[in-house]
């Protein structure tokens, strides 16, 4: 059980663990209306940063940032049939509005398909206006009976990239883009080593030809997809007139790409570093990478407090987000438990002594390093290097962590036994009837089929017909 100051041990109970977290470490609130979350301006800086590194790659590539509205007319989800099949069960419509009934009902956006395909109808022509490279930031709404925060709520913030291309391979080419954009800011921004690969039929995003994914493993074994990148072929652009004159003369369907990342992602960071004794973040994600935390009362206080902040500038200077917890009213203890928990991955702690001394005590979020004394004057110049250090540990962490419970497997009772505790690696034969079996029978879903998987061949580990993809797949839990 979780004390006060406290969470519940992840191995007593996880979802427990997690609940509780992003509450007591501030990232969360509840929202007023069911499965809604107010982002508190800790969480928020998490997503500010991860969305600057992934914003700031997506316009690398020639992407533009634009913004669609909020509110789709309904009739544009149902020009596309199975798009619309796949999300009804998950939409928020708007009947009423200034006081009258709606001629035709609105639907508040659960992703921006239509209404950009009705825009790119209206702003392509000609082979010379391809590709056409947008991406949104934006807040959408899908109804969530089982809400949980970041990972599903019923509001939540994202990217969608939406992309409009003369032929499949260069659609394809951008769609391939898209998701290794996702899988190096997942690995090197948020140290979260994810798995690359294609989905299956059965996992398909609707509407979508082909649809690819990043997973990741969380501590508990579960997966986490994490980005997706899907290629609509000519669907969308048949259901919205989206053509386009070839240098031939002749007129064309486009062929289009939507893909995405969302706060879902800091779920992900929470759930592959973190601990019992809360979070830990990876640094270059982390609001304050460094946290100062000065010791002393009265004139002594004065001194440390003022010798924090001189050390907090000089560390700004240098490039590290750093912070002076000057709460006096509070111990250290109390001070240095709450950073814990709030996944600080340097604290700094100056006393008295340290002064004399002209050193600095060091405390690293994790590792067997234990505390450290350093040189107060060098602590400037040497943090980049601790915080790439960090950083690079974490993700080695979290690597082996996947490793050891991804378990290739040749039965059922293996699979099942895989799954448990993390990924199993089996032949499928593909089918989503045999999907539909594996999932009522062991709650596991195929996440992926992984893009650098070996080439193998065989019979479905459930159904012992061959399979289908000439390599395993990756099956798992998941959220």
């Amino acid at each position: 059980m979780a004390d006060d100051h406290g969470v519940t041990p992840q191995s007593e109970d996880f979802s427990a663990w997690y609940n509780e977290l992003v509450a007591k470490a501030q990232l969360v609130d509840r929202g007023p209306a069911k499965g809604t979350m107010v982002i508190r301006p800790y969480g928020y800086r998490l997503w500010e940063l991860l969305q600057g590194e992934l914003d700031r790659r997506i316009k690398d590539t020639g992407h533009e940032n634009a913004y669609f509205p909020l509110l789709i007319p309904e009739s544009y989800l149902r020009r596309e049939a199975q798009h619309v099949e796949g999300f009804s069960p998950e939409l928020a419509v708007v009947t009423h509005a200034g006081g009258k009934e709606l001629e035709e009902p609105l639907v508040v956006r659960p992703t921006s398909e239509t209404v950009i395909g009705e825009m790119m109808a209206r702003w392509i022509s000609s082979h010379r206006d391809l590709p056409l490279l947008l991406n949104q930031w934006a807040n959408v709404v899908r109804w969530e009976l089982r809400p949980r925060m970041f990972l599903r709520t019923t509001e939540f913030l994202w990217q969608e990239g939406h992309t409009a291309h003369a032929d499949a391979a260069d659609a394809m080419r951008e769609t391939m883009l898209a998701l290794d954009l996702y899988t190096e800011v997942a690995r090197d921004i948020a140290a979260i080593p994810v798995v690359a690969g294609e989905k299956t039929a059965g996992e398909r995003f609707a509407g979508a030809v082909r649809t690819f994914t990043i997973e990741g493993m969380m501590r508990d074994g579960k997966a986490l997809q994490a980005g997706t990148s899907h290629y609509m072929g000519t669907n969308f652009a048949a259901a919205f007139d989206i053509h386009y004159t070839s240098a031939a003369g002749r007129l064309e369907l486009c062929h289009t790409t939507s893909w995405g990342m969302s706060t879902r992602m800091i779920g992900g960071v929470i759930m592959t570093h973190g601990d019992d004794k809360g979070l830990v973040l990876p640094p270059r994600l982390a609001p304050y990478q460094v946290v100062i935390v000065p010791i002393g009362r009265g004139e002594q206080g004065e001194r440390t407090l003022a010798a924090a902040r001189d050390l907090a500038a000089r560390l700004t200077a240098a490039g590290v987000r750093a912070h002076v917890d000057d709460r006096a009213q509070l111990s250290p203890g109390f001070r240095f438990n709450d950073w814990e928990l709030r996944g600080v991955p340097i604290r700094l702690e100056l006393g008295p002594r340290d002064l004399e001394s002209d050193t600095v005590v060091m405390a690293r979020r994790l590792g067997e390093e234990g505390k450290q004394s350093l040189p107060l004057a060098a602590v400037p110049a040497s943090m980049p290097g601790i915080l790439a250090e960090f950083q690079e540990f974490l993700l080695r962490r979290a690597t082996a962590f996947r490793d050891e419970r991804t378990t290739p497997v040749g039965t059922w009772e293996s699979f099942t036994a895989a799954v448990g505790s993390g990924w199993a690696l089996a032949l499928h034969c593909g089918k989503p009837s045999c999907e539909d079996d594996i999932k009522a029978r062991a709650a596991a879903t195929p996440r992926c089929v992984p893009l650098d998987g070996a080439a193998e061949t065989g019979t479905c580990v459930r159904c012992g017909e061959p399979s289908a993809y000439g390599k395993r797949v990756v099956f798992g839990r998941s959220y």
